[in-house]
């Protein structure tokens, strides 16, 4: 049963990887939009709401109501318990004190787009760029937004504008940095980042675009060294440590890496690229409990995720529960109803209950459906997976086989019993018929001059009748003397 438990997996598992480019961990992973932001002294932002500047358009309610909104951002912030509900409404109250105060406009949009309520997001930001063309925190928001919808000539647009506005931005920089980098020319993200850093040295971006060349480059330690920097600008950064738990990962060191990545989901529960390693992790130690539980979050974030309902399925199929197993498949087929790795799965459970022929058929449905075997690894598991049905249809062929053999020789053995039987029976009344004849022969003796058969060789004599003993004779009786002899008559010789 592990067996088959583990080579299913490896199909789950590449579900797992392949859900991490979507558009659903793309934006928490790469491009992730920041909570509310202020720009500090030096130019950097940092994780906290936009405080406007004291002017004099700004009435004091407003100013005392945004003031009061940041103040319960800052505290939630730090108990890590973010109210979106009771914050929305505060910053609300200060945008509706005062129709100029962009910036609590801002906040709210930031609020929504954590919620994953984008349209209104994009709303919000723009309305906060009409009452203040200068708040350009809100015109990267929309260009970040751009580029995790994939429309990344746009983010483009949007970054050269505010850098054509902006030339020393450093933040535009370091996310067109990041977009090369995605877009593979290292050497001009590399050039991008470091011009965001000499403009601004506190620039997180940056940081984590230079900690990400370096990891795909297998530079380990400098994408260590980078990302403990970046770790002293933002400790409650999930990309962060999630780097840093791959860079354990590629060095084999697994409980370091589990160590990583359970610090990204504590700092921002919602961050599903930690959730898919984690859950990784558990299956490939057939913890299925542990899987369950990080696959049910990436649910909660997104019902709709195919590869987390597979693998979902996997961890029911580890437990023993096809029913369910078969349901999470069922699910995601709905979704996604050409994924090889749904058909793969279902053939695991079919061949496990037995029905080896209709599984070796979904396994060659599968290997079509990636192309051919041409496309598919050599030491792929579904090679290993034919050849262990094809096992078990030749050893039920050879124990059908065996058995017949078994039942014919029975059947042979039982008749030449009986037959034994039989003779042995007829033997037995024949000679009981000779010795009763025999016997019949015996008890009448022959006339005078009548010649007795002489019994055939090898036949039992009759026993002769044991002749009569002479009676005994009597005690007590007086022997009687001879009578005296007449002298008349003649002596004997």
């Amino acid at each position: 049963m592990s067996r088959w438990v583990k080579v299913a997996w490896i199909a789950g598992a590449l579900g797992l990887g392949g859900c991490a480019t979507t558009k659903d961990t793309t934006a928490a992973r790469e491009v992730r939009v920041r909570g509310p932001e202020v720009e500090t002294e030096s130019g950097s932002s940092s994780e906290r709401p936009v405080e406007t500047a004291v002017t004099p358009q700004i009435n004091n309610k407003a100013k005392l109501l945004f003031e009061d909104a940041n103040k319960s951002y800052d505290l939630q912030k730090k108990n890590r318990a973010l109210d979106f509900a009771a914050l929305e409404k505060k910053y609300r109250a200060a945008a509706d004190a005062d129709s100029n105060l962009a910036e609590a406009t801002y906040n709210l949009a930031v609020l929504a787009e954590r919620q994953g309520r984008m349209r209104e997001a994009v709303t919000l930001y723009k309305e906060a760029l009409s009452t203040k063309p200068t708040l350009r925190q809100a015109a990267e928001n929309l260009a970040v937004i751009a580029q995790n919808q994939g429309d990344e000539k746009g983010a483009i647009a949007i970054y050269q504008q505010i850098l054509s506005n902006y030339p020393d931005d450093a933040s535009s920089r370091a996310r067109l940095a990041e977009i090369y980098r995605r877009r593979g020319d290292t050497e001009k993200a590399v050039e991008l980042a470091k011009e965001a850093l000499f403009r601004e040295p506190r620039t997180l971006q940056a940081f984590k675009t230079l900690m990400e060349v370096n990891y795909e480059q297998k530079q380990f330690s400098m994408a260590r060294l980078i990302a403990l920097r970046a770790l002293k600008l933002d400790e409650a950064d999930p990309e962060i440590y999630f780097v840093l738990g791959r860079i354990n990962a590629a060095e084999k060191e697994l409980a370091k890496a589990r160590v990583n990545f359970k610090k990204a989901v504590e700092v921002r529960p919602d961050y599903l690229p930690a959730h898919f390693q984690l859950a990784r992790m558990a299956m490939e130690q057939e913890d299925f409990g542990g899987a369950e539980e990080h696959l049910r979050r990436i649910l909660q974030a997104n019902g709709n995720n195919a590869d987390a309902l597979v693998n979902l399925g996997v961890s029911f199929k580890g437990r023993g529960d096809f029913d369910k197993a078969l349901t999470h498949y069922d699910m995601a087929a709905k979704i996604t109803p050409d994924e090889p790795a749904i058909i793969l799965n279902r053939a695991v459970i079919i061949g496990l209950r037995g029905d080896p022929e209709k599984a070796i058929a979904m396994f060659k449905q599968y290997i079509n459906a990636k192309g051919g075997e041409v496309q598919v690894a050599a030491n792929h598991p579904v090679f290993e997976l034919i050849k262990e049905n094809e096992a078990v249809i030749a050893k039920r062929e050879e124990d059908k086989r065996a058995a017949e053999e078994a039942k014919k020789m029975e059947e042979e053995m039982k008749k030449q019993e009986e037959a034994l039987k039989a003779e042995e029976k007829a033997k037995a009344e024949e000679e009981l018929k000779k010795q009763q004849e025999a016997a019949k022969g015996k008890s009448a003796p022959p006339a005078a001059g009548e010649k007795t058969e002489k019994p055939p060789e090898g036949a039992v004599a009759a026993p002769e009748p044991a002749p009569a003993p002479a009676p005994a004779p009597k005690k007590d009786e007086p022997k009687k003397a001879p009578a005296a002899k007449d002298p008349s008559e003649p002596s004997e010789p």
